[in-house]
C-alpha cells in the first residue's frame, strides 16, 4: 500500500471542505483608472532606446517599476502595474535590456533591495514590448533602490546573438544566459578577485546598500568582434573598485577575464559607451551615486593600440567637488558625445564634444528649460543626471534623467553650432511618487496631496500638472494633509521646511494661496507626525512624531501641549462636532476622547472583541509584522457627519464603535493596508467605505456602499501597483476614489460608464 495516496486524500478533503467554509469572493465592480498627473516626481535613473526600432525606448526607476515610450504620443507607458503586495520587490528594476534585431524583446532585471529581509530578485522578459512577461526567479538579490543605482547597464544582450545575455550583480558576480533569459548560469571565469571588497579596499563608500561590496557596474558587446549568429567574442565588464582594475575584458565570449591594462584606478567606473569607431568611453566617480560627490574623470580607451586618454571635460576641485555620471555618443556619430556631471552641489552639468572629448563646452550655462508639463520642477536644481542619451534615430533629440523625471531637446545639433539648446521635460506618463496622505476636501478642489520628497500639490484638475509646489513653506517632504469637514477652504499640511520656513503651513481658500503660523510646537517640530483639524477648522492638533501633541486655536499663533495623551499618538478629528476629537493607543487598548477641542483628553479601554493587539516587532524599510507604517492600516478614521462614529482600520481586520458602543468587528475583511471615505451612493446615507487589503481571502482594492456588511472589488489584476500606502473617496462624486502608492504615484478610479451620460456627469474627467 501506497502511503502517499490516503494522505494526498486526506489533504484534499480538507482543502475542499476548507474552500467550502470559505465566504464566496466579493463581486467584481468595473473601473477606469487613470493617475493624478504630477509628471515624474522620482529617479529615473536609465533610459535605454531601441537602436535599430525608430522612437521606441524604455525608461527605468529605482522603486516604481519600468515604462516604455508611445512612440504616437511621447507619453511613457507603465509596465509594471500588475505587480501585487507579494511582488512589491520587483517594483525597483536594476536594469533593461533590448534585442537589436528583435524590436518585440524586452528584459527587466528587478529587485529593489539586498538587505537580509529582501526578497530575491527577479528577471522578466517579454516578447510583445512589456504587455505580458514570464518571470525567472533568480538565486540572489538585486539593489534597484540602493547606492549605485544609476550605474549601468549591468543587463545586456548579446548584439550578434539573441539568445545571450549577461547580468552583472551586486554580490553574486556575474551571470549569463543562453536561453533568452529562461535560465541563469554564474561565469564562474569571472573572477571573484575583480569584485569582491579586501582590506586592502580600505573602508566601504559612503552609499549604503548592498553592505559596500563592489557591484558589476555595467556590461559592454562590442558587436564587430562576431558574426551574426555567433556569440560576441569581445566583452566588457565595469566594476565599481578604487585602487586596483575597474574595466575587464574577455576576448572569447566569456570564456576567460582580465582586466583591461593601464586604465584608471583612482575613482570608480560608471557608465561606457562604445562609438561606432571602436572607441569605448567611460565615466568615472569616487562615489557610485546618487549622492554627493568630491571627485570623477571622463577617460576614453582605444582598444587597438590599449591607449588612454583622460578627456575630463572639467576636472573636480576642492571649491567645486562632484564626479561624472555617465558618457554617451551618437550612434550615428562617433565623435559626438555627451556627459554630466554627478553630485555638483549647486546643480549637475551637461557638457557636448564633436571632437572625441578632445574639447568640451557646458550646455546648461545657456540653455533654456520649459517646465511647463511639470511645474514643480522649476523649484528643483539640475541633480542625478546618471543617464544621458543621444536617440539613434534622431541627432537632435537627447535625453538626460533627472531625480524628479528628466529632460529631452529636440535641438541638440544646435550645440554643434555653438548655439543654446531648449530642454524640455520629458517624463509624461511617469508617475514614481509616494503619497503619504490624500485629503478631498467636501467642496472646492478635486484633492489635495502630501507626497514624499516634495511640498505636496493641490490638484485642481485631475488629468493636468498641478500648478506648482504650494508655499509658503516650501517642503522638502510633506508628511500630512487634512481638512475641517464643513469649513473646506481650511486646509493645513506638515512636512519638512526648506529654506528656514516653518514646518506647517495652512490654506483658509481651499489651497488657492498658502500661509506660514507664527510658531511652531515647543521641542523638535520636525515634519513628521500627523495633523488633525476641528470641523469648523479653528482647532488644529499636531503630533510630531515621538512627541507630545500640541493644539493650536488661533491658526498656530501659540501652541499648548496636550493632556492626557501619551507622545506620538495620532489625533483625529470628529466630523460632526467641532469640539470633539478621538485618538487610540492600539497597542495599549486605549480609546481617547476630547470635548474641549483638543485641550485634554480623557481614556477609556478599547477592548476589542477578539483581545488586545500584540505590539508589532519592528522591521526593515519602514516595514513590521503589520505593513508599512506609513499606510492606512492601525488608525482611528472618524465617520463623516455622524459624531463620536468611529472606525478601526486595523491591520488584521475591521471594527466599528463610538458613543456608547463597543467595537464590534466587521465580518469578511482579514488584512487592511489602507482605508477611507467617499460619497454615499444614491439613495443611501452611509458614506461609501473604501479599503485596500484582503476580503474573502481575496486581496485588493474594494468598496462597501452599505457600512461594510457588502464588498465589491473595483480594481483588477493589471491594477495593482505593488505597495498601496493610501485610499480615499471623493465626498463630491459618488465612486471616485484616490489611491496612494509607494513609488507608482497617486491614480484615481471611477465606475466604468455604461453611458456616455456616464462620463458627462463626472466632474474632473474630460
Amino acid at each position: 500500500m501506497n502511503p502517499i495516496k490516503p494522505l494526498l486524500g486526506a489533504l484534499l478533503a480538507l482543502a475542499g471542505a476548507t474552500a467550502s467554509a470559505q465566504p464566496p469572493a466579493p463581486p467584481t465592480t468595473p473601473y477606469d483608472w487613470r493617475a493624478v498627473e504630477i509628471v515624474g516626481g522620482g529617479f529615473v535613473d536609465g533610459i535605454v532606446f531601441h537602436p535599430t526600432m525608430p522612437g521606441l525606448a524604455y525608461a527605468r526607476t529605482d522603486m516604481g517599476g519600468a515604462y516604455r515610450r508611445d512612440t504616437a504620443t511621447g507619453r511613457w507607458l507603465p509596465l509594471l502595474d500588475g505587480l501585487s503586495l507579494a511582488d512589491v520587490n520587483l517594483m525597483g528594476v536594476e536594469s533593461v535590456a533590448v534585442d537589436p534585431h528583435d524590436a518585440d524583446a524586452v528584459y527587466l532585471a528587478c529587485g529593489t533591495y539586498t538587505s537580509p529581509a529582501a526578497p530575491n530578485g527577479a528577471l522578466l522578459r517579454s516578447s510583445d514590448r512589456g504587455r505580458t512577461f514570464q518571470r525567472t526567479d533568480l538565486p540572489f538579490k538585486l539593489g534597484a533602490n540602493e547606492g549605485g543605482r544609476g550605474n549601468g547597464e549591468r543587463l545586456m544582450v548579446d548584439p550578434n546573438d539573441g539568445r545571450v545575455l549577461y547580468l552583472g550583480t551586486r554580490y553574486a558576480g556575474l551571470w549569463r544566459s543562453t536561453d533568452r533569459a529562461a535560465t541563469w548560469r554564474r561565469v564562474d571565469a569571472f573572477p571573484d578577485a575583480a569584485w569582491r571588497r579586501d582590506a586592502s579596499d580600505g573602508p566601504p563608500p559612503s552609499w549604503g546598500g548592498s553592505d559596500g561590496k563592489a557591484t558589476i557596474n555595467f556590461i559592454v558587446f562590442d558587436p564587430t568582434s562576431s558574426t551574426r549568429g555567433q556569440p560576441s567574442r569581445t566583452i566588457y565588464a565595469g566594476v565599481s573598485v578604487v585602487g586596483r582594475p575597474g574595466l575587464w575584458v574577455s576576448r572569447d565570449a566569456g570564456a576567460s577575464w582580465a582586466p583591461v591594462p593601464g586604465g584608471p584606478t583612482l575613482h570608480r567606473p560608471m557608465r561606457a559607451a562604445l562609438a561606432g569607431d571602436g572607441r569605448l568611453y567611460i565615466a568615472y566617480a569616487i562615489e557610485p551615486g546618487p549622492h554627493r560627490m568630491k571627485d570623477g574623470s571622463v577617460w576614453r580607451l582605444d582598444p587597438r593600440s590599449g591607449s588612454w586618454a583622460d578627456i575630463t571635460p572639467a576636472p573636480p576641485g576642492a571649491t567645486d567637488p562632484f564626479g561624472y555620471a555617465t558618457v554617451a555618443v551618437d550612434p550615428r556619430d562617433p565623435k559626438r558625445l555627451l556627459a554630466s556631471t554627478a553630485g555638483r552641489g549647486k546643480g549637475d552639468e551637461l557638457f557636448h564634444s564633436v571632437d572625441s572629448g578632445a574639447t568640451w563646452k557646458p550646455l546648461f550655462t545657456t540653455a533654456t528649460f520649459d517646465a511647463s508639463a511639470a511645474p514643480y520642477v522649476a523649484d528643483t536644481h539640475l541633480h542625478w543626471l546618471f543617464d544621458v542619451k543621444i536617440n539613434p534615430a534622431n541627432p537632435d533629440h537627447a535625453i538626460f534623467t533627472t531625480g524628479y523625471g528628466g529632460w529631452e531637446t529636440f535641438n541638440l545639433t544646435a550645440a554643434d553650432k555653438g548655439q543654446p539648446t531648449t530642454w524640455q521635460v520629458m517624463s509624461r506618463g511617469i508617475e514614481e511618487t509616494v503619497a503619504l496622505a490624500l485629503h478631498s476636501p467636501t467642496t472646492g478642489v478635486p484633492l489635495v496631496t502630501a507626497i514624499g520628497d516634495y511640498s505636496g500639490f493641490v490638484h485642481t484638475d485631475l488629468d493636468k500638472p498641478a500648478p506648482g509646489n504650494p508655499k509658503p513653506p516650501f517642503f522638502g517632504n510633506t508628511h500630512d494633509v487634512t481638512g475641517a469637514e464643513a469649513a473646506p477652504e481650511v486646509v493645513v499640511r506638515i512636512g519638512h521646511a526648506r529654506d528656514g520656513g516653518k514646518n506647517l503651513g495652512y490654506s483658509l481658500d481651499g489651497g488657492a494661496t498658502w500661509r506660514e503660523p507664527r510658531a511652531v510646537p515647543a521641542g523638535k517640530p520636525v515634519g513628521d507626525g500627523f495633523i488633525a483639524v476641528s470641523a469648523d477648522g479653528k482647532a488644529w492638533v499636531w503630533t510630531p512624531k515621538g512627541q507630545v501633541p500640541h493644539v493650536s486655536h488661533d491658526r498656530g499663533d501659540s501652541w499648548t501641549p496636550v493632556k492626557g495623551l501619551p507622545a506620538g499618538t495620532r489625533v483625529v478629528a470628529d466630523r460632526a462636532n467641532p469640539r470633539r476629537f478621538h485618538a487610540m493607543a492600539l497597542f495599549e487598548d486605549q480609546l481617547f476622547g476630547s470635548n474641549d477641542a483638543g485641550l485634554s483628553f480623557s481614556a477609556r479601554p478599547l477592548a476589542l472583541p477578539d483581545g488586545p493587539v500584540m505590539r508589532p516587532a519592528s522591521g526593515v524599510h519602514n516595514h513590521s509584522n503589520r505593513g508599512d507604517d506609513r499606510g492606512g492600516q492601525d488608525r482611528l478614521y472618524a465617520t463623516p457627519g455622524r459624531e463620536g462614529d468611529l472606525w478601526l482600520a486595523a491591520f488584521h481586520g475591521l471594527y466599528r464603535g463610538g458613543d456608547g458602543q463597543a467595537m464590534k468587528r466587521l465580518p469578511a475583511v482579514s488584512q487592511i493596508h489602507a482605508f477611507g471615505f467617499g460619497r454615499a451612493a444614491p439613495g443611501s446615507s452611509v458614506p461609501s467605505l473604501y479599503l485596500v487589503g484582503t476580503v474573502a481571502g481575496q486581496y485588493g482594492i474594494f468598496r462597501s456602499t452599505d457600512g461594510g456588511n457588502g464588498w465589491q472589488r473595483i480594481n483588477d489584476d493589471a491594477h495593482q501597483w505593488g505597495l498601496i500606502l493610501q485610499i480615499s473617496g471623493d465626498p463630491k462624486v459618488f465612486g471616485r476614489v484616490y489611491v496612494g502608492t509607494h513609488g507608482r504615484g497617486v491614480v484615481y478610479g471611477d465606475p466604468r460608464p455604461q453611458s456616455t451620460a456616464d462620463i458627462a456627469d463626472r466632474p474632473g474627467r474630460p
